[in-house]
């Protein structure tokens, strides 16, 4: 769960690639929602991409399980519409780094709601000319290859999706565990 006093958070910093830094306020304590993962980084400079160049401008952009908002953020900054979701409950951090990062929004917008559960919400908010693109972090311990296994199957029966290749990534926030599916 997302902490509420300002002395329990601390910054962030991504770069873009035209110098502004959007500033992301973490939790010192907690786990999904609380903190910006490296699969968040990755997303958000691959929306720097030079297959991306001029896409983002007016685009309508939805982002299911946000977190701490860095993916969504990096997408209104570039001149989206985007609406950023959550878990109710890890929704004060998410407006915390939206208000934080309002000034990088220029001709973009991002608002933050809750969705859930994800693939219904998918299916129910895409149409034939949606274009999805998910990221995640690998992980191979616990029940998380369970759940992502399930994920998977669930997500095939309504779409089709390729694994982007790691040599069409940014150069140097890339890794190998971390995946983006488009």
């Amino acid at each position: 769960m997302a902490a509420a006093a300002t002395e329990s958070y601390f910054v962030r910093e991504i770069e873009k690639n035209d110098g502004c830094v959007l500033k992301l306020k973490q939790c010192y304590k907690g786990d999904v929602g609380c903190v910006v993962w490296d699969a968040a980084i990755v997303l958000a400079k691959y929306f720097e991409a030079e297959c991306f160049q001029n896409r983002w401008a007016n685009a309508r952009v939805l982002e299911l399980g946000a977190g701490t908002g860095v993916v969504g953020l990096m997408a209104a900054a570039l001149g989206a519409h985007v609406t950023v979701t959550d878990l109710e409950d890890l929704q004060t951090l998410l407006r915390v780094n939206i208000q934080e990062n309002k000034m990088l929004i220029s001709c973009g917008s991002i608002t933050a709601k809750s969705v859930v559960p994800l693939v219904e919400s998918l299916k129910k908010l895409s149409g034939p000319s949606t274009c999805i693109i998910c990221c995640y972090e690998h992980r191979t311990v616990g029940v998380n290859p369970k759940v992502e296994a399930q994920f998977f199957e669930l997500l095939g029966k309504d779409f089709n999706w390729e694994t982007v290749p790691l040599e069409k990534q940014d150069p140097e926030f890339r890794s190998p565990d971390i995946r983006i599916l488009h």
